[in-house]
Parts: structure tokens; sequence; C-alpha cells
């Protein structure tokens, strides 16, 4: 039987593990309901259900935590990135169904964004409300492939939006081969996916992946994508809402102060402009909303797909890579730790160079054994405080290629800096744990309610 792959299936999950609070005050969309999103961080997903202005829900803080990730993937904890991994090398591919839930209300011709969504406003200086949790997907007008990513969309009234699209991205590339051969790109933007489709939407792929192949992968069976009603792209058949419409290179918007991960206000100048053609969405629709800036869903999605697809590239040439942990201290993006088992001489400071240069964001690579966690902080520290040793294991690196977040960059480079924290060949016996007996600490585990 076809599993659901809403994000319906979701929340049910949630909220018969306790992770589920139902909001039942009014709230704001214009600051208020991303003040409630942030106070309560880490805590449970957040359902609005009475939205100044719309009839419409809002959920947020979905995936704010590792734990739920995993549990809304059946997933132990430990085991999502391993799964990824699998997911980006045996994709699903998708299908096209003719029922599709998010086409129960159809409305064409110029709709009314504001009117239909309840799009929240989320800092005082930004120009208006964000959309932030719109999978978007686009065709490369070269090769016919999909491509799948999340942009910032900001609303700019009627039927109009603005894209903030790095320009590194596979969506400013698409949309720089649509305008060399004199056309707009066509784009759709589902809202209220599956968790497996909001992160395989993450993930750091060669343009031409489909990266709908690894939410299937992830789901454990196609997903399944219902055909646009005005452009010619397919879109998640059971998402809450689908923004269907034409991304135009020419159409230059001015998008003023905007936070992303770092957390504080930043300038990328002119976005791209977005024509609406139709939205249609699901009778008793849900708007999703990832809440942006230095906040955890926002730093987890990204990172979680860093570390995996960084993970994924390092193994190819070095076996001795067990896990890539991107952290949320370095904002989602900018500091990675990196476990091995039983590096051999040199083997951590090429994992650095690698990891650093796969992803433009990295710029503070730590290398550790595999018997550190690298999600517990206190073990990592403990790793650098016993088996680092600073005249060799710190590598400093200067005017390497940054990303244009990047908050130190200048011109687009940036000092990056690794460390290794490794045991070394002859080494053995010298940091070996002071323990009681093996046999003692498994009985006792066993029997520790005894005590």
């Amino acid at each position: 039987m076809p599993m659901d792959q809403s994000l319906r299936a979701t929340l049910e999950l949630f909220e018969r593990s306790g992770d589920l609070h139902i909001v039942e005050r009014e709230v704001d969309p214009r600051f208020e309901l991303g003040a409630v999103l942030s106070l309560r961080g880490r805590g449970a997903t957040q359902l609005f259900r009475n939205v100044k202005g719309s009839a419409m829900p809002v959920v947020g803080n979905l995936l704010n935590t590792r734990e739920k990730i995993a549990r809304a993937l059946g997933l132990a904890r430990h085991d999502v990135q391993p799964v990824i991994i699998r997911a980006l090398d045996q994709g699903i591919p998708p299908v096209v169904v003719d029922d599709a839930p998010v086409h129960d209300v159809i409305v064409t011709g110029e709709p009314d964004i504001p009117g239909i969504l309840p799009v929240p406003t989320w800092f005082e200086k930004e120009r208006g409300p964000y959309i932030t949790a719109g999978v978007i997907t686009a065709r490369d007008p070269e090769t016919g492939r999909r491509n799948v990513s999340i942009a910032r969309l900001l609303l700019l009234g009627g039927n109009r939006l603005m894209a903030g699209i790095a320009p590194t991205h596979h969506l400013s590339e698409l949309l720089r081969r649509a305008a060399s051969r004199g056309r707009a790109l066509e784009i759709a933007v589902a809202i209220g996916n599956h968790p497996a489709t909001l992160l395989a939407s993450q993930m750091y792929v060669d343009l031409g992946h489909d990266e709908f192949d690894v939410a299937g992968a992830l789901l454990g069976e196609p997903l399944r994508l219902a055909r646009c009603t005005t452009v010619d792209l397919e879109a998640p058949a059971e998402a809450e809402i689908v923004i269907e419409g034409v991304l135009h290179a020419e159409e230059r918007i001015e998008e003023g102060p905007v936070s992303e991960f770092p957390g504080f206000y930043v300038h990328y100048g002119a976005g791209h402009g977005v024509r609406v053609s139709a939205i249609t969405h699901r009778r008793d629709a849900i708007y999703q909303a990832i809440m942006p800036g230095y906040e955890p869903e926002h730093l987890l999605l990204g990172g979680i797909a860093i570390g995996a697809t960084t993970c994924r590239a390092l193994r190819r040439v070095i076996p001795a890579v067990r896990e890539v942990l991107v952290t949320e201290g370095g904002m989602g993006r900018l500091h990675a730790i990196i476990t091995m088992h039983q590096p051999k001489r040199g083997e951590g400071k090429r994992a650095i160079m690698l990891a650093m240069g796969q992803v433009n964001l990295l710029k503070l690579v730590i290398v550790v054994d595999d018997d550190i966690d690298p999600e517990d902080w206190t073990q990592v520290e403990w790793a650098l405080a016993a088996r680092m040793r600073g005249e060799r294991d710190i590598m400093i690196v200067p005017d390497m290629k940054a990303d244009r977040c990047e908050p130190q960059h200048e011109d687009l480079t940036v000092t990056k800096v690794g460390i290794v924290a490794t045991t070394r060949p002859g080494d053995e016996g010298r940091f070996e744990f002071a323990r009681p007996p093996a046999e003692v600490i498994e009985r006792v585990r066993r029997e520790i309610g005894m005590y």
C-alpha cells in the first residue's frame, strides 16, 4: 500500500510522540508568529490554527532538532547520514499521477498571493513577507533535467514575487541558460511537503541530479508528482500548496536588508522578479514556514545536507572517513567535524583540504577519531585537549575561495582553519580510557534501574 507522502503524516506522527503543540490563540503573521517560533526554539512543532487575516493555519519548527528529523524519516538519529548517502547513490525516480490533493482548489489568472496565503513577515528591517519553505522545481533549458531547491521569495503584492537566489546556485544557472535563449524560466513552488522532500531539496549534488530521486529513496518509494496547470512542470502531488509562475532574468528588484543563516542583516542587492500564474492547494491547506536566519530548522536542513554530501565525496577518496557533522554553532554551514577510523599519517589534513574544496562555505574543519561523538562538543573538546599538537596539527590557509554568505569574506576569499585531533600510528596505549572491566560496565548498564 502506498505510504502517505504528505506533511500531515509527519504532523500526526509528532502529535502521537508529543512533539506537536497546537496554538489556539490568534497570532499575527507580521512578526508575532516568528517571535513565537524563535522563542520556542528546539521545542515542539508549532501549529497555529488562528492566524490573523487568514483562515489557513500555519505550521513551523517542523524539523528543528536532529531527533525529529530522524523520527520523521523513520530512522534512528545516527542512521540519518548513512541513509541520505545511500539515497544519493541509489535514487528512486518519481512518478506522475492524475489524482492530486494539491489540485483540490485551483486559482488561475493573476492570483492575489497575500489574499490566499498567510505568509509571515519575519524581521523588523526586512522589506516584507517571505515564503521560506517553498521547494522550487525548474527545468534545465538545455537538458530538460529537473532541478529542485529552496530560495527565499519576497511578496511584492498581487501576483508578484522577488526570488533571492545566490548567483552560484543551480537555479541561477538555469535562469541564465533560459535568458540566453530569450526565454523566462518556469517554476513551481511547493509549500507544505513531507520532510523527505524538504531534505532532498537541500542536497549539494551535480546539476542534472534530480533531487526528487533522492526524496524517493528517503521515502522508500517513488515520490508522487502532479502536472502543473499553467507551466510545463511537475510538483509533489501531496503538497499543501503549489505556486506556479515564471522567473524573469531581466526583471531586477532591489531586495534591501535580509537575514540569512548568520543571523544578522545583509545586503545582497537585486533579486529576480516572478509573475505567478496559478496557485493550487488542498481544500483545507496548511501553510508551512521555516523560521529564517540563525534558527534551528534553517541551520539543520542545510547542515545535514552539506554533511551528507561532503561525507559521500570524502569517502570516495579516503575510506577512513566515517561521518561529517556540520554544526549549528557554525551557522549550519561554516564549521564541520569529520570523524575517521584509524586514519593514516597525513589523511586528516587531506580530509580537511578536500572538505574545504568540496564546499566553499566551510572555513573551520576539525578531524577527530571515530571514538568521539561529533555531536557532543565536550568530547570534541577533549580530543582537542588530548590529541592535538598545535605546532603540527593546526592548518591556516589564507585567501581561499568563500561564499558570499561568509561574514568575513574579502572579495569572496577568507582565511580557513583546519585542526587534526586524532591519534597517530604509535599512539596505541597512550590514550586508553581508564574504565572498570567491560563485563562489569555491561552488567551495571543492564541493571542500572536497580541501583
